[in-house]
């Protein structure tokens, strides 16, 4: 056998993007008939208009290592991509591109924008799919679904006629939470709550026959021109004889009646609540228990209308509340002011304040939909990890509305409606009509709205496999089989999701559901462009490679916590993946003359056996945790396995016969050694893909690429626990010598003389007499001495206890023991003057309240650091002083 040259550096550039075109071309992402049930999963869809972001980099990580796994484990698997047209925020950055050149979407028409629209949407759609790909996403291109392609547009008309023909669709004028900078109606689900600080207004309410005024309370003056009455609480004794008056509305010359609804708070300012049904939800449905009319005041652009006093016509609300604010105070009207925080609804996409709305919209009747995904869970049909999230799917299901499903743009599904303009029928249809069926005219205009976004995007699990049309991917691949994604969209998507597949075929659309947690700054803060803390994933794929990125997020992946990280974070997967390329390296350069062997006719020793111990133990634990959906454990077997046990152990061991002159020793250590390098890449592969498969390419004793490769599995064969309990008591005593040098400040160039002696029946005495050579290698000792007849004089020597055995080490012979107390003597002397000095800094309240916080982080660093230094300082002296 020749060896094989690895260049000297890990550089990932120098083949991941070549690999993945190799993959790509040879179609090793498409489903292989293998075993059954298939493994399937479907991408969450990102955004067509953005670009990855380290959640997404994260979410798209551990798909790839399911998919990777299940994949090699010999299942059925695939991976559907795919993208969302994400309405209202693309058709954002299409109206954001029209202002900078001074137009507006009805400047161009439906059409021309529309066309726009599809540009900006094959541009951003381009970046994306290059960064999946640039990430090592081993998905199905060919399986590629957008919310918006022709067969997913034909799911989604199917699923509103079916739903229309059922009952479960409907319009009407509701109030909704309304956008005004999007000019579009929004869903409850998609309205965030901030508190805001504003101000709670006292305003006089003048009774209508002269006799006096209420007070009433409000945070929204410029809505007093829609409202309709006053309210007080039937049980408030201070307003019950005024039930039934009337009062002037201030402002304008209408008059409005006070009555008695329990909704009303008697704690809250004054007990007396203006009623304006058409922009307030509690209003809405006070109004509808007392039959009151509905005025609304707003244009759809968030301007006061033509119900309002001339004056305010066409301010925006914002605008209007200063205005009426100053003319209820130069009239006599207003009584106070005071500073208010409470919580305001946000447009989840523009995040301007939403107002409630009164308007014609679109609706899905939800409840029964919601018992039957409930009763899934109850039935254990979907599982979630962590369990904790159960609550936030119960609560929401078990508090539903009716889902406002329209929207006022022209981004997105248009709604299959048709209205007659002859005789006012209403057509709902599978395909575009051409004639009224009532009445036979022609002259059809179609609902201009189109649906919410995730109107399709409920459809996802099984409209990406085909239906509503019954294909053999439908057939075979659904259900599928886990869903990854955020918590955020638990009720937007998940929930959803789950409501769809079984109200349109009878079954839950995937089994498990794993929810990641947040990707955040090392501060804990939320990654977002208004604080500059994000990472973009080509940034770390470009210094570190896909594989540290992808490895680390999975290391890092604890199920039901938050990662917290910065671009540093990443040298945790670089530093794992030159370890590997270093050990490759390694082992292939030492193949010169060497007849590679049958691994099947190769005869183990003792640390041969133990090795394969540890490969078995190692498969085990990450088929419980990929199975379970705990990466990081999963991750950490891979590194323990590989760093630790291969490396540090075997291969340290393994040299004694790599350069043995005895060429049959020789071969049998290579043809070990590249059969557990081999087995080693079939395991990593999953968590590091490029590397692992560059260095399997590479090995003479493999002939077919890793991505098709077996993953290793338990065997029996492989079972060796007692080798394995012999050497890890080797482990242990060499640990112990190790943590001894640690302790007393040892240097490692130093040799130290151990003389070992074992309790009776020792089980391993034996090996430890028979690797005294290797362990003295792995403890850095000039020799290790085995004692079992007490005759050699230990007297000076330092203990180290064992289990079954006691090692003595002659320290006096590597160190000097008193200058080596008077450095220790001098650098305690050091730290604690520096500690005092950081103490005195931190008790100073000065620099406390003027210093930034940075500072002040960095100074409690330095405290912690010089106590740890002392305190190991100490124990290291008392050690040594034990000498003397």
């Amino acid at each position: 056998m020749k060896a094989v040259e690895l260049p000297k550096a890990y550089d990932p550039k120098q083949f991941e993007d070549r690999i993945y075109q190799q993959w790509l071309e040879e179609g090793k992402f498409k489903p292989v008939q293998g075993k059954e049930p298939p493994f399937t999963i479907v991408m969450p869809p990102p955004n067509v208009t953005g670009i990855l972001h380290m959640g997404h980099a994260l979410n798209n990580s551990l798909q790839d290592i399911l998919t990777r796994y299940y994949r090699m484990s010999g299942r059925t698997t695939l991976w559907v991509p795919g993208t969302d047209h994400a309405g209202i925020a693309t058709q954002n950055v299409v109206e954001r591109q029209l202002a900078k050149e001074g137009l507006r979407r009805q400047d161009l028409g439906r059409d021309k924008f529309l066309e726009r629209t599809w540009k900006v949407k094959e541009k951003h759609h381009g970046i994306i799919t290059d960064q999946l790909k640039k990430i090592g996403c081993s998905c199905d291109w060919d399986h590629e679904r957008f919310t918006m392609d022709e067969g997913l547009s034909q799911a989604v008309r199917e699923s509103f006629v079916t739903l229309y023909e059922r009952g479960l669709i409907y319009k009407g004028e509701y109030l909704v939470n309304y956008c005004p900078h999007c000019g579009t109606a929004l869903a409850d689900d998609e309205v965030e709550y901030q508190e805001v600080s504003g101000f709670l207004y006292d305003v006089r309410y003048p009774y209508s026959d002269g006799s006096g005024y209420s007070t009433v309370a409000t945070t929204r003056p410029e809505t007093m021109f829609g409202d309709v009455a006053i309210a007080v609480h039937p049980d408030d004794e201070r307003y019950t004889h005024l039930v039934g008056k009337l009062v002037d509305l201030p402002l304008t010359d209408k008059k409005i009646p006070i009555i008695a609804d329990s909704f009303v708070e008697m704690g809250f300012g004054t007990g007396m609540v203006k009623i304006t049904p058409a922009h307030d939800p509690n209003d809405w449905q006070c109004g509808i228990r007392h039959n009151l009319e509905k005025v609304n005041v707003l244009n759809p652009d968030g301007t006061l209308n033509e119900n309002c006093p001339e004056k305010y016509r066409g301010m925006s609300a914002v605008d209007a509340r200063s205005v009426v604010v100053e003319d209820l105070k130069e009239q006599g009207y207003l009584v106070k002011e005071v500073v208010h925080n409470h919580d305001v609804g946000h447009c989840y996409r523009c995040h301007t304040v939403i107002e409630p709305y009164l308007s014609k919209q679109w609706f899905v009747r939800m409840e029964g939909m919601a018992k039957k995904a409930l009763q899934a869970w109850k039935d254990e049909e979907i599982v979630f990890y962590p369990k904790r999230w159960e609550h936030t799917y119960t609560h929401w299901l078990e508090n539903i509305h009716d889902w406002c499903i329209s929207r006022q743009l022209w981004w997105g599904h248009r709604i299959p409606v048709w209205e007659c303009q002859d005789c006012n029928e209403i057509i709902v249809s599978r395909d575009d009509p051409t004639s009224c069926p009532k009445c036979g005219s022609t002259n059809l205009i179609q609902e201009s709205d189109v649906l919410d976004t995730w109107f399709s995007s409920w459809l996802w699990p099984f409209s990406t496999l085909g239906w509503p049309e019954k294909t053999a991917d439908l057939k075979q691949f659904f259900p599928t089989s886990t869903l990854v994604t955020g918590y955020d969209i638990i009720f937007f998507w998940v929930s959803r999701m789950i409501m769809a597949s079984l109200e349109f075929l009878g079954e839950v659309p995937f089994k498990d559901i794993y929810i990641t947690g947040l990707v955040r700054d090392k501060q804990g803060r939320k990654m977002s462009k208004s604080l500059g803390n994000g990472i973009d994933p080509l940034d770390v794929v470009s210094q570190y490679g896909a594989d540290a990125m992808k490895f680390t997020l999975a290391y890092m992946a604890t199920q039901g916590q938050d990662i917290l990280i910065d671009m540093e974070t990443f040298k945790l997967g670089s530093r794992f993946a030159n370890k590997v390329w270093n050990a490759a390296r390694f082992l292939l350069m030492n193949l010169e003359g060497v007849e590679l062997g049958e691994i099947a006719k190769v005869e183990f020793n003792t640390l041969d056996k133990w090795i394969y111990h540890q490969l078995n133990e190692a498969t085990v634990t990450i088929k419980g945790a990929i199975e379970n959906y705990k990466f990081n454990d999963a991750a950490q077997a891979v590194y323990d396995f590989f760093w630790n046990d291969f490396c540090d152990w075997y291969v340290e061991s393994a040299k004694r016969g790599l350069y043995s002159e005895n060429l049959g020793e020789k071969q049998r250590q290579v043809t070990i050694l590249l059969d557990l390098l081999a087995e080693s890449m079939r395991l990593m592969h999953p968590f590091v893909s490029f590397i692992s498969e560059e260095i399997y390419q590479k090995l003479p004793n493999v002939h077919d690429q890793l991505i098709e490769s077996t993953y290793p599995v338990f065997q029996e064969e492989r079972e060796h626990k007692a080798e394995a309990a012999l050497v890890q008591r080797m482990q242990e005593a060499v640990t112990g010598l190790r943590a001894m040098r640690s302790e007393l400040g040892i240097p490692i160039e130093r040799k130290i003389r151990v003389v070992v002696t074992f309790d009776k029946d020792f089980f391993a005495s034996d090996f430890f007499t028979e690797q005294k050579a290797l362990m003295a290698t792995f403890a850095g000792a000039s020799s290790i001495e085995v004692d079992s007849s007490d005759a050699i004089d230990v007297s000076g020597a330092f203990p180290v206890a064992g289990t079954g055995y006691e090692m003595y080490v002659f320290v006096r012979e590597a160190i000097d023991v008193e200058k080596e107390i008077a450095r220790l003597e001098s650098d305690l002397d050091k730290h604690t003057k520096n500690l005092a000095k950081v103490r005195a800094k931190l008790s100073n309240e000065k620099f406390i309240q003027n210093a930034k916080e940075e500072a002040v982080e960095k100074e409690k660093g330095k405290e912690a650091e010089f106590e740890e230094k002392i305190e190991k300082g100490q124990k290291h002296l008392a050690l040594l002083k034990s000498f003397l």
